[in-house]
């Protein structure tokens, strides 16, 4: 795989002499802050786009805009952490341009789980990523593979930028979408990826969709009342068994499970299902796991299925620091025939990377 990369971000900040600057603010910006902390890292200011400044305050400073931040910093070489996620293309756009102007680092925290993507880490695991990097099917998958684990390492966006895929060329190509009729969507949110399946593929007739936040499941059961398609709702998230489990209900889109003791604003009990159980032994062409970090839990409520069936999967691969290597050993694990393939779509950190076994 050839990374020589010898640090990290983190401790790339650390060595610095320079005001380092945020963009944003919100949960994101206080996962990077407690990061920060914890390596010596000082936050001189913390500033938001020109227009969008109404006086606010964060972590106790004022947030300045990006042209009263240039002004104050001029001749400093002041290095800025984007601190949101986004994949607006107009909101991409102002990210180029504060990257054209500024030493710009998207630094990655992991949305689940404490393992931060470190030099470190990378080292520990070298192996498991170069076994990994092995099992991709195409240049393809090892390319965006190598890109993202460097950006990873480096937040420096421009790896983002060289790993983008076509999403029409997935669902077409990769995927072969026009034999997908039965779709088994866990983590379905409002019904948005149902919707993106049938825009691409007018010749699914049935899909099975689960949601286990109350008021995505209300919008989720509103959607499904006027599709055109069989589709079965079910107010529940997947799991490696058919339990009860604590959920952060929040309201967040990233909201998932929690463990016992982990302080969310709003948790409550929610049932947890295995696709074994939802399938009660049938068949299904095709497979989405977006479920919030508990990916491998679900792979592993589905072993019947995947090693009965072998239906085309999608496992997204961004939730936790161990998803790049874990996931795609339990995958050849449950069904050494598969095909794998990484594909990513345009989003800001690393998120949207998702992993193809066909």
């Amino acid at each position: 795989m050839n990374i020589n990369i010898k640090t990290d971000l983190w401790n790339y900040l650390a060595a610095s002499d320079r005001p380092i600057v945020m963009y944003g603010m919100g949960n994101g910006a206080d996962k990077i802050i407690a990061v920060c902390e914890k390596y010596g890292v000082t936050i001189s200011d913390f500033f938001a786009s020109d227009g969008f400044v109404r006086g606010h305050s964060f972590h106790g400073k004022t947030v300045i805009s990006y042209s009263a931040m240039k002004e104050k910093y001029e001749g400093q070489a002041p290095i800025v952490l984007l601190s949101f996620a986004s994949s607006l293309p107009e909101v991409m756009e102002l990210f180029k341009r504060v990257g054209d102007e500024c030493e710009l680092y998207a630094p990655d925290v992991p949305v689940f789980g404490d393992t931060l993507f470190t030099i470190e880490f990378f080292e520990a695991n070298r192996e498991r990523f170069e076994a990994v990097y092995k099992m991709l099917a195409d240049e393809e998958s090892r390319r965006i593979y190598k890109n993202v684990i460097c950006y990873k390492l480096t937040g420096d966006i421009k790896y983002l930028w060289e790993s983008e895929s076509n999403k029409r060329d997935v669902y077409e190509n990769l995927l072969d979408c026009k034999n997908i009729h039965s779709y088994l969507d866990l983590g379905a949110y409002n019904g948005d990826t149902v919707r993106e399946m049938l825009f691409y593929n007018p010749a699914l007739k049935k899909a099975i969709a689960l949601e286990p936040d109350a008021r995505n499941f209300k919008k989720l059961t509103e959607y499904a009342s006027g599709a055109k398609i069989e589709l079965k709702c079910i107010n529940a998230g997947a799991w490696c068994d058919n339990t009860t489990l604590l959920f952060d209900a929040s309201g967040n889109r990233n909201a998932g499970i929690v463990s016992r003791g982990n302080i969310v604003s709003k948790i409550k009990e929610v049932p947890v299902l295995t696709v074994d159980s939802v399938l009660e032994g049938g068949s299904v062409d095709y497979i989405k796991y977006d479920v919030e970090g508990s990916e491998r839990e679900a792979l592993l409520g589905s072993a019947k299925t995947i090693n009965k069936y072998a239906p085309k999967l999608l496992v997204s691969l961004y939730h936790r620091s161990e998803d790049m290597f874990v996931l795609p050993e339990l995958i050849k694990e449950l069904c050494p025939n598969y095909s794998l393939y990484l594909r990513r779509f345009p989003y800001i950190p690393a998120w949207d990377l998702n992993l193809y076994a066909i």
